[in-house]
């Protein structure tokens, strides 16, 4: 039986003990683009306010993490500069099964051009449900026979939308108004899917 590594507290193994310093990671991390503030994070993470903020100031006080007042709130997201954020990055997408989702479709679906997260996962929520966005002349057979095995591996729902490239093109601005994050492109697109910092 395949080791599920949907547990990002089991993928970091024993090398980070808080939970909410996991998820932290997880929610800034995957998407770099995207910034979050104090009681944003709380809320969503059902946890007190003074344990989050203790978390993002040990970040900070790390580098891993840049700040920046907005108002009366201070605005979090994560170091892209920081040496070890390509580390972090990565361990973040082979916690969520990222890696996994983009081995199969790529190496096994045909003509991919495209390959975008939408909603939740794009923002860094690990809500159970993957919103996927794949362009191509793409065979939906395929796609549905790889989605249940990547799903049984992952432990999450993967739910995916194919488009060819013109109803892509057709529906661009529209998808893009939408918490999204470039997963992987053929190179014959522009620079796209890199989401807001909102």
């Amino acid at each position: 039986m395949n080791e599920n590594p949907s547990s990002l507290q089991s993928a970091f193994g024993g090398l980070i003990t808080s939970k909410t310093r996991v998820r932290i990671l997880m929610r800034l991390f995957l998407n770099p683009h995207k910034r979050a503030y104090l009681r944003q994070l709380a809320n969503e993470f059902g946890t007190s306010p003074s344990l989050v903020k203790e978390e993002l100031h040990q970040l900070a006080d790390a580098g891993l993490l840049e700040s920046q007042p907005e108002g009366r709130q201070i605005m979090y997201r994560a170091n892209t500069r920081h040496a070890l954020f390509p580390e972090l990055n990565a361990m973040v997408k082979k916690a969520l099964g990222m890696d996994r989702i983009l081995d199969s479709m790529i190496q096994r679906i045909g003509d991919l051009e495209l390959a975008m997260l939408l909603d939740d996962y794009a923002e860094g929520k690990d809500s159970g449900l993957i919103d996927l966005v794949l362009v191509g002349n793409i065979n939906r057979n395929n796609v549905d026979d790889l989605t249940r095995k990547t799903e049984r591996y992952i432990g999450r729902k993967i739910r995916v939308l194919i488009l060819r490239r013109d109803e892509y093109t057709a529906n661009k601005m529209m998808l893009e108004k939408r918490p999204h994050l470039l997963l992987w492109h053929d190179g014959n697109y522009p620079e796209i899917g890199r989401g807001s910092t909102a």
